[in-house]
């Protein structure tokens, strides 16, 4: 039995901020972000769009895109929701505080009813999280075999505008991948060398909790709650301390791809590409220099979304896909790390 994706999809919002809009209302430049960041652009949803909204596009357009591509049975995408045995979403900035879960909101959207439905919160770990976490309950029961993975975000909600060192960081958007559990003969079941095994072939999850005030969400929840009559000046916002996470991102994000390899005995001429969270250019080119990785194995694309944290992978998984820079058989490295602080990393043979 194997893990494999089925289908991609992405929903951005249409409202585009530029550096230069930025510049024109807090102290800051679009040369200094690009220099500071690589980011160019940001997509910003509408007030009236919360996550699950952009959550349940995605996910249509990953179970279109799965039956467009003859790579499930069912006739068509509504069809095809009704399958789903689980959806996983993960997400910092859920719809509701504690419950109702997101991926409840999107089960009932889809019309899926038949599928279990949960929220992951590993900050921008999560996708990788909720990758692993969705393939082992496929697999845990031979009753299951499909499964949604979605991660999506509205940290404009959770950005504080009033402050340049983080505002200009992050974006929204969502990202949507269909897994499907399949059988293969034996002789391609294996290990991750060339001609062997399919899907997703090995995750490593982690955390180092001694660093959990580095990136925060402070207030609003059982240890900082909102009090009756209180004057509220500025809504739950991030706060970040940026070389802390600079240096846990540069440290775990190398030696997670590192030994994803070593444990597959693969080299990095085997990897057809690198899909990092999409944070910050200079994170990713410290780590590829560290391992001697040249930079076009490397996909970004936070030039024009910026962070959007559990979305940013299965975004550029999907550009990804559709574009064709992935072919059946490439072997692919989903690599991140976040708040909590978290990190993970998925191997995966398209």
């Amino acid at each position: 039995m194997v893990i494999e994706i089925a289908g991609t999809g992405r929903a951005i919002p249409p409202e585009r901020i530029s550096n230069q809009d930025l510049a024109e209302q807090i102290d800051t430049s679009d040369e200094w972000i690009r220099s500071h960041t690589g980011i160019e652009a940001r997509h910003i949803a509408p007030p009236h769009v919360s996550t699950s909204d952009l959550a349940v596009e995605a996910a249509w357009e990953s179970l279109k895109f799965a039956v467009a591509r003859a790579e499930v049975e069912e006739p068509g995408p509504e069809e095809l929701a009704r399958t789903l045995d689980l959806i996983v979403v993960g997400s910092t900035t859920q719809d509701y505080y504690g419950c109702p879960s997101t991926a409840c909101l999107v089960q009932h959207r889809l019309g899926a009813q038949k599928a279990a439905a949960m929220d992951i919160t590993a900050a921008c770990s999560s996708f990788i999280y909720c990758l692993e976490t969705a393939a082992a309950l496929i697999l845990a029961d031979r009753r299951r075999k499909r499964a949604l993975v979605i991660g999506a975000e509205t940290l404009s909600r959770v950005a504080n505008w009033n402050d340049r060192g983080t505002c200009v960081l992050f974006g929204d958007g969502a990202g949507a991948v269909l897994l499907e559990k399949r059988d293969y003969p034996e002789e391609n079941s294996g290990g991750a060398g060339p001609g062997r095994s399919r899907g997703l072939l090995r995750t490593i999850l982690g955390a180092d909790g001694s660093g959990w005030e580095h990136l925060i969400i402070r207030r609003g929840g059982s240890r900082e709650p909102w009090k009756s009559g209180e004057t509220v000046d500025i809504p739950p916002h991030v706060e970040m301390n940026g070389h802390a996470v600079y240096n846990f991102a540069v440290k775990v994000i190398t030696e997670t791809m590192a030994q994803l390899m070593e444990e597959e005995s693969l080299a990095i001429q085997d990897i057809a590409r690198i899909v990092p969270h999409q944070a910050n250019a200079r994170i990713i080119q410290a780590a590829g220099k560290r391992l001697k990785i040249p930079e076009e194995k490397f996909y970004l694309n936070m030039g024009e979304y910026a962070n959007t944290s559990a979305a940013s992978i299965p975004i550029a998984l999907d550009e990804l896909n559709r574009s064709g820079q992935v072919q059946k058989g490439d072997l692919i490295i989903t690599v991140g790390f976040g708040g909590g602080l978290t990190y993970g990393g998925n191997l995966i043979r398209w």
